[in-house]
């Protein structure tokens, strides 16, 4: 791998990833809100940002999204569930990286390995739910999951080697997940960030289209 592009490059995944690849002697380039102006749910924010990008990049990176926006706490029962929430859990966590997906296309080579991938979550599994609630956050990572499988079924017929995939990254010691840990295992991102380029580096492109944790393991749909 010789170039990446991170979009979500200043939150905690998408820094330690930044990292980690500069580190390797991989060429990044990041994108983010905060340092960019990127608004990933924003159609026309996205055409702009992709419009300066000269690729092809080996690898490009979603590690964006969002447990709580304008503090809408995950839903504990059907009662909590309001349409405003809802709504922006799928603007960020779907819609997304639906559009970054749709400009991000000129930017992947056509020959050679490369890969797409984007973080989603175990709880966006439909064949792995056994607890229920949070309805807002596991249906809009469902509906990230079922884009990246259908985005990868029409890519492959353009770029042979390509390798789409969503990523669940275990529990991971950021912000994003300070109030929900609790007594389940956590890692730091650096650790995560190592453990998700594991995976990748092992994928082959007929893993195209899947779902796997920070294990490689393949997760349920």
């Amino acid at each position: 791998m010789k170039t990446a592009l991170i979009i979500g490059s200043s939150g905690g995944i998408g820094t330690a990833l930044s990292n980690t690849l500069t580190a390797r002697g991989v060429v990044v380039t990041g994108l983010s809100r905060s340092c960019d102006g990127l608004d990933i749910t924003d159609e026309a924010s996205v055409k702009t940002s992709f419009a300066a990008l000269r690729g092809p990049f080996d690898l490009i990176f979603v590690a964006t999204g969002a447990l709580e926006i304008n503090e809408a706490k995950p839903e504990k029962t059907l009662r909590h569930v309001t349409a405003d929430a809802m709504l922006e859990q799928f603007k960020l966590n779907a819609v997304g990286p639906a559009l970054v997906m749709k400009h991000a296309m000129r930017l992947l080579p056509r020959n050679g390995r490369s890969v797409f991938a984007a973080l989603s979550a175990r709880v966006g599994s439909i064949g792995d739910n056994r607890l229920g609630g949070w309805y807002s956050y596991r249906t809009s990572k469902a509906a990230l999951n079922q884009m990246i499988h259908s985005g990868a079924i029409e890519l492959a017929r353009t770029h042979k080697s390509l390798i789409c995939v969503a990523l669940h990254p275990g529990t991971v010691e950021t912000p994003f997940t300070a109030k929900y840990v609790g007594q389940n295992p956590s890692v730091p991102a650096a650790d995560a960030a190592a453990n998700l380029l594991s995976v990748l580096e092992r994928l082959t492109p007929q893993d195209t289209g899947k779902f796997f944790d920070w294990q490689g393991k393949e997760v349920p749909w």
